[in-house]
């Protein structure tokens, strides 16, 4: 085993050093790539479903934790819209009541969904990232290795000149951070945000604070579909000038299901060579 170890090392090293030393892929291409693959993925993604749970710790004015609330889902897509449907919470299951009320709010937005272009937010608080990606700026490009596979990353900024509609499109032209692109799939591996300015919302009465940061991962599952897998937000809100809100936010996605059997994979979606990985 040792020598099999020190004869394959030369082979890795040099397959390493000829990936290192490959010019950077023209960036505004890459990014149209990047673009065309993200609508591709949702568009698969619509033949999946997963269990999804959100942890939200709300924080005093020191930091300090005051109170721990919890939620789990089962997402599924319509028409290439998240729809989430509510399963427990703070680890309890849901009463008759309230499985019925959150029953009527999947049905309307399953409705409003399939009435809803793709690529389009159902909701004016939301931006997907496909979208994101058609409103930032990029800049200083390089290669990295994140899980043993090459990505490209990129500093970003919101385009203050980007057309948006919707707050959270126009909160995203405040926004700065890297986002890291898997080399081989052209899709987003990771992406690390953050608001430079308070982004005000309710004619100024409310705001998003300045510091508030955003990451979002999404990795290849079962080397055939790349998926959301986790998210964290550290949020500071303020209510007419004052703290109003600080808490952080995880978010865990798992188990991960097609549920439709005659589900395709498309192009740009997956990966080309699983064998590569």
């Amino acid at each position: 085993m040792q020598l099999r170890l020190l004869l394959i090392a030369p082979l890795l090293m040099a397959a390493c050093y000829a990936q290192a030393t490959q010019p950077l892929p023209d960036v505004p291409t890459l990014m149209k790539q990047v673009e065309d693959h993200q609508r591709k993925l949702d568009q698969v993604r619509e033949n999946y479903t997963y269990h999804e749970v959100i942890v939200t710790h709300e924080l005093d004015k020191n930091g300090n934790v005051k109170k721990i609330e919890s939620e789990e889902n089962n997402v599924f897509f319509v028409n290439g819209h998240e729809i989430d449907r509510k399963i427990k919470k703070d680890g309890k299951e849901l009463t008759a009541d309230e499985q019925k009320k959150d029953q009527e709010r999947v049905e309307k937005e399953v409705n409003k969904a399939s009435k809803t272009p793709p690529g389009q937010s159902l909701d004016k608080d939301e931006v997907s990232v496909s979208r994101l990606l058609q409103i930032m700026k990029v800049s200083n490009p390089r290669r990295e290795q994140m899980d043993n596979r090459s990505v490209i990353a990129f500093d970003f900024t919101g385009d203050p000149h980007a057309k948006t509609h919707g707050i959270a499109e126009n909160a995203s032209k405040k926004l700065s951070g890297t986002i890291w692109i898997d080399e081989s799939d052209r899709q987003v591996r990771r992406m690390i945000a953050r608001f430079d300015d308070n982004f005000h919302l309710g004619f100024g009465l409310f705001s998003v604070g300045k510091g508030s940061t955003f990451t979002f991962d999404q990795k290849l599952v079962n080397n055939e579909l790349w998926l959301p897998t986790a998210a964290q937000a550290h949020v500071v809100a303020h209510a007419i000038g004052i703290l109003g809100w600080r808490g952080d936010v995880a978010v865990t996605d798992n188990d991960y299901q097609k549920f439709h059997a005659d589900a395709e994979q498309q192009a740009g979606a997956t990966v080309v060579n699983p064998s590569s990985h």
